[in-house]
């Protein structure tokens, strides 16, 4: 079995109970579109295996150890890079987070961005009151994400504008 199938089974199983905060559908279909979006752009077979496993630490309970043995020394730097494990409050998280983006790769970046695009539209759509606070939080974030794929980095700032009144 290819790594990217492999990373697709192990994350649907560990977010086997897990739904879409608004709209209750599986996890899994967050992890399909983030992994689908990182499939339009150049990619290689790692990168759609973190896609697949990007939650699983932050999440789950899934140590980067455990995505080492199953996946690989290279997925499992992908997965770290894209974890949000900062603590503080949310102000103090959020920036922690975009120094230990910027310093990632292209190819976490990108993962990262295709992540960002899977989440706006929901947001907005569902927490108009919430999405105020993510747009500008995000906006931030794509600032520091200028190794991403040029084509993610320019649909998800799109996405990512004010919404016009």
């Amino acid at each position: 079995m290819n790594t990217p199938f492999r990373a697709m089974l192990f994350a649907r199983k560990v977010h086997a109970t897990h739904v879409r905060k608004y709209t209750g559908n599986p996890y899994a279909d967050h992890l399909a579109e983030v992994a689908g979006i990182v499939a339009t752009v150049p990619h290689d077979d790692a990168m759609i295996a973190a896609a697949w496993l990007h939650d699983c630490v932050e999440d789950c309970g899934v140590t980067l150890n455990d995505i080492d043995v199953n996946f690989g020394t290279v997925v499992a730097a992908m997965v770290s890079g894209l974890s949000d494990m900062e603590t503080g409050n949310r102000a103090e998280r959020k920036a922690a987070s975009r120094a230990r983006l910027s310093a990632c790769s292209g190819r976490i970046q990108t993962i990262k961005c295709a992540d960002l695009i899977s989440n706006t539209s929901s947001i907005v759509m569902h927490d108009p009151k919430f999405a105020a606070v993510y747009l500008k939080e995000k906006r931030l974030l794509l600032d520091v994400l200028i190794n991403a794929d040029p084509n993610l980095l320019r649909l998800a700032r799109e996405q990512a504008q004010e919404p016009k009144p």
